[in-house]
């Protein structure tokens, strides 16, 4: 949930074209992909990754 609020407010300053947005744009659109990126990693690849290790300390 912190990480769509924090996506929500870094939106508009990717997505800015007036005065300063130049050095606004490329900061904002780091910090989105890196928020995309620690989401896909936390809802997908880490529980996954802990299910299969589960799984082979069962046998």
């Amino acid at each position: 949930m912190l990480i769509l609020v924090a996506l929500l407010g870094m939106v508009p300053a990717a997505r800015a074209t007036g005065i300063g947005s130049d050095i606004q744009r490329p900061l904002a659109t780091v910090v989105v992909g890196g928020l995309l990126s620690t989401l896909f990693l936390t809802l997908l690849v880490l529980p996954s990754l802990y299910y299969l290790t589960a799984k082979k300390g069962e046998r």
